[in-house]
């Protein structure tokens, strides 16, 4: 019986009580001398409500049957809804997967049918899905299956729109993935690609005009020619969004944080993250200032984007090599000893299973050696090289694609991808709706917490690939700031990319304003600035793959913040970290071998996303909500430091506004009156 007819019942019982309490009131106070006939009349009327009572009584008891059967044909519908979801989500992967390993024409066309024919059945069991009264329903695992179930996605699109809108995303991949420059050195040899290519050059070289060069091309090749595709992929992306029930995308990318102040609490790790990172900002930009001049890099001016040893100025781990601390401490980068070993890309990804296998976590299936592509093929077929793991949705196929070189990057990348089949390995027996991370930012942080192990100069000895040394103060100190030109740099980055697109899906950004405001985010969070001025006909943002993939891009933040949440809690649970125990530091800790955090890690992937995702977090960390703290622990050493040096050499610690033009003056006018730079300040804690 359903609340709403328990009321009612209790109501009309209670109703029936008042009545024979009046009825008996009124009787016995009559004058002895009544007639009897008023005590006929009154149990008439008793008899009357009780019959009443009783046929409503009836009803309610068959309406809860029926709901208690329509709830249990809902649980059949979904068992057979997930079989068929599995499916069509194999479908479009293998199609996917094809285009993406090998781009011609005939697989861009087949990925365009493949994706319109499971749009158009996913659409059919939508309509039957929504044939349910499932908010009625008292199972509340069942429940949450079918709201899962009742977002359609872009299928909800007519036809023709999704083709559209299919079409724009394939062609800014496309974009992205051929682009190609004309060397620096060389302007004949024109077929520089992102990867390798362009990362190395910014990897090793220290001209400035070259990077000037390089970024400049780059950006004209890769991010303006799919201006007009993501204008067209913004307006088709937002008609899906209101068609499952949100204003535009932003809200329906928020969603997935299951939190009406999503962006509260993402402004809020910001706050608590700013002072290390500006810390950071001030020590780098000085000491290239006195590498390029202060005509380069402004003494209290934003960093200019092409100096900092990456192409999207994302992370800067390759200006720690003339920027560290303690210059004269042994570096901690294993790229020669990786070569020395004759380390292959196979023997890599062994490498990264074996330390899975270690804390008792799944081996790699047979069907990921078989299918996987671990290097760029040599057969001459474009493919795209970006980094990414695989869910096929039958519990059976997973696979990496990745253009593996023997680095040092490349060995915690392969770790980290390795780290999203864990988790597909993990929660592969959930039904097919579950089978996501508990938010976004939990599948790129489950990779990256690895990582976090395999960095530490103690696993690096335990797998033959550091030599013994002391691990003291000034080495430690050079550790964090490595890890810091990572972990910490890239956070600004992480939450700016898509802070621009939601002012894009919302409208307070439009198309003539696309690069103004992308580098006024940048300017204001990161610090940074581009190395020429900047106009509505360049279009930066594409330059990205995340921006050109239509890849929702605040997990990356969310990420990096919560690797260090899951990484205190595991440290703890190996014995490998306590609170003031400077023999065992947060920053060395090692849980390789331990099958305790393990276990907790295991357990916490298998939930997927059957589970509110704070549920997810108390499971490993006892929290329920996201916090930075960790990351502040962690790299509390280096900030002291920093600090310190910062003052003892007189940095100017923040960045006054860039003197280069990537807005007019209009658009600043604008920005001003339209409320921008006040969102901006809210979100960017100015």
């Amino acid at each position: 019986m359903f609340i709403s007819d328990r009321l009612s019942s209790y109501r009309l019982r209670n109703e029936i009580n008042i009545r024979i309490h009046v009825s008996v009131e009124s009787v016995s106070s009559e004058d002895p001398r009544s007639e009897h006939p008023m005590i006929m009349k009154i149990i008439g009327e008793l008899a009357l409500l009780g019959a009443i009572a009783s046929v409503f009584l009836v009803a309610a008891q068959g309406r809860a049957a029926e709901r208690a059967a329509e709830e249990s044909a809902g649980r059949d519908y979904v068992r057979t809804l997930d079989e068929q979801t599995s499916r069509l989500r194999n479908k479009k992967t293998i199609a996917s997967w094809d285009y993406e390993t090998n781009l011609t024409v005939h697989n861009e066309q087949k990925l365009l049918q493949v994706s319109l024919e499971v749009a158009s059945e996913t659409k059919e069991y939508w309509k039957e899905t929504m044939s349910y009264l499932w908010h009625e329903f008292e199972d509340p695992d069942l429940k949450r299956m079918f709201k899962k179930y009742t977002e359609l996605g872009t299928s909800a699109l007519p036809e023709d729109l999704n083709q559209r809108l299919i079409v724009a995303i394939n062609s800014m991949q496309s974009t992205y993935a051929k682009a190609t420059i004309c060397d620096y050195n060389n302007r004949t040899k024109c077929d520089l690609h992102v990867e390798p290519e362009i990362t190395n050059i910014f990897a090793t070289s220290s001209d400035a005009e070259e990077l000037k060069y390089t970024w400049l091309e780059w950006h004209k090749a890769a991010g303006a020619p799919s201006k007009s595709n993501f204008t067209e992929y913004v307006q088709m992306e937002n008609e899906a969004a209101k068609l499952n029930g949100y204003d535009t995308v932003a809200e329906w990318w928020l969603s997935e944080y299951e939190a009406t102040d999503s962006e509260d609490q993402f402004a809020a790790l910001w706050a608590q993250i700013k002072p290390l990172y500006e810390q950071i900002h001030a020590y780098v930009r000085g000491h290239l200032r006195v590498k390029y001049g202060e005509e380069v890099v402004p003494k209290k001016g934003p960093i200019p984007a092409h100096l900092l040893g990456n192409i999207w100025a994302q992370t800067w781990g390759n200006v720690e090599k003339f920027t560290r601390p303690y210059p004269d401490k042994t570096d901690i980068d294993v790229t020669a000893a990786l070569i020395a070993q004759n380390y292959t890309a196979l023997k890599m990804f062994k490498t990264a299973e074996e330390f899975f296998t270690s804390l008792d976590l799944s081996p790699m299936p047979e069907l990921f050696w078989e299918r996987s592509i671990l290097e760029k093929p040599t057969d001459g077929r474009e493919m795209v090289c970006h980094a990414s793991a695989w869910d096929f949705f039958d519990g059976e196929d997973f696979r990496i694609r990745q253009c593996t070189t023997i680095t040092d990057a490349f060995f915690k990348t392969t770790h980290h991808e390795m780290g999203h089949i864990q988790y597909y390995l993990q929660y592969k027996d959930q039904p097919v709706i579950y089978r996501a991370g508990a938010n976004p930012g939990f599948h790129e942080a489950v990779g990256d917490v690895i990582a976090l192990s395999v960095a530490t100069p103690k696993h690096l000895r335990v797998m033959g690939l550091l030599e013994d040394g002391p691990e003291d103060l000034e080495s430690n100190i050079n550790q964090l700031y490595k890890m810091g030109l990572d972990k910490i740099v890239f956070l600004p980055f992480g939450y700016l990319l898509d802070l621009f697109r939601y002012g894009v899906f919302r409208g307070t950004t439009t198309v003539d304003d696309y690069n103004c405001h992308f580098w006024q985010l940048r300017e204001s969070l990161q610090g940074v600035e581009p190395p020429a001025p900047r106009s509505e006909a360049d279009f930066d943002p594409a330059a990205k793959y995340h921006i050109a993939a239509d890849v929702e891009y605040m997990r990356y933040y969310i990420s990096y913040i919560i690797q260090f949440q899951f990484h205190r809690s595991l440290c703890q649970l190996a014995g490998e970290y306590a609170v003031g125990d400077s023999s065992r530091l947060l920053s060395n800790c090692d849980i390789y071998n331990s099958t305790a955090a393990g276990n907790a890690l295991g357990k916490m992937l298998q939930l997927g996303s059957s589970k509110p995702w704070p549920d997810a977090m108390e499971a490993i960390t006892g929290q329920r909500f996201m916090d930075a703290s960790g990351v502040l622990e962690y790299f509390q050493p280096l900030y002291d430091w920093l600090k310190a040096e910062n003052e003892r050499n007189g940095e100017f610690v923040g960045w006054e506004p860039s003197t280069v033009q990537f807005c007019t003056p209009n658009q600043r006018a604008a920005m001003e009156a339209t409320g921008f730079n006040k969102r901006l300040k809210k979100y960017a804690a100015l």
